[in-house]
């Protein structure tokens, strides 16, 4: 049984993980963790109270951090300390934090993606060959539409998009960032010729998706050697 801890237990994403490994018997959830000073610190959830201390990582065999830039910056220094195998799917995060991403994964098993969901990482592994087949003359962009709550924009996944398309290409691709109502997630990439376009669009139903993923990738990376390491790797293997 892999011994699990679970950063940000108290928002959407967070609390959505937790249900999902406490209902799967290969996890045990040994760590609900939260920032310091919001009032559900000390409360009950399922058979733990939630912590604000991230020593509890000694108790964990796999971290998921689904958190803000700032919280996983701080969350990186006891995935190392602690020696722990750490699922990231923060978005967000500037140079300097990705640089620490990759020093860390040098310490410990990192799985790092902008996206759990495996139809987007099939979508990853796809586009390159699409591109190449369908050849110079189309145009591409991309939409992406996340409620209004989300703070980065345009989305990790949006940018992991472009970045594929980009060293495919040769070119940059326009992002178009749109932040409406509670769209949980919706990711467009429109390619356009003379005569015709295509339209290939990803869109997340519910955040289990994304909570399905990061388990799936927990139970992977579980035992792994230190390295940085993403879904497609997950995927390869499962």
């Amino acid at each position: 049984m892999i011994k699990l801890g679970i950063a940000g237990v108290c928002g959407k994403m967070g609390r959505r993980i937790f249900e999902l490994a406490c209902a799967d018997r290969d996890f045990e959830v040994t760590l609900a963790l939260e920032r310091k000073g919001i009032p559900e610190i000390g409360k009950e959830l399922g058979r733990l109270k939630i912590s604000s201390s991230a020593d509890g990582l000694f108790l964990v065999d796999v971290f998921i951090d689904f958190t803000s830039a700032e919280g996983s910056d701080t969350n990186l220094d006891y995935v190392v300390r602690y020696k722990k195998a750490l699922i990231l799917g923060t978005t967000g995060l500037n140079d300097a934090q990705l640089k620490k991403v990759e020093e860390v994964s040098r310490v410990v098993p990192v799985v790092f993606s902008p996206n759990m969901s495996i139809g987007v990482n099939v979508l990853f592994s796809m586009l390159p060959e699409m591109v190449k087949k369908l050849g110079p003359n189309y145009s591409i962009e991309i939409v992406e539409a996340h409620h209004k709550a989300k703070k980065d924009a345009p989305s990790g996944t949006a940018k992991k998009f472009g970045q594929i398309l980009a060293e495919t290409t040769g070119k940059e691709i326009p992002i178009h960032a749109i932040r409406l109502g509670d769209i949980v997630g919706d990711h467009t990439i429109i390619f356009c010729g003379n005569s015709e376009r295509i339209e290939i669009k990803h869109q997340a139903h519910s955040r289990d998706l994304f909570a399905q993923g990061a388990l799936k990738a927990a139970k992977w990376i579980n035992g792994k050697s230190a390295g940085l390491y993403s879904m497609q790797d997950v995927l390869k293997e499962g």
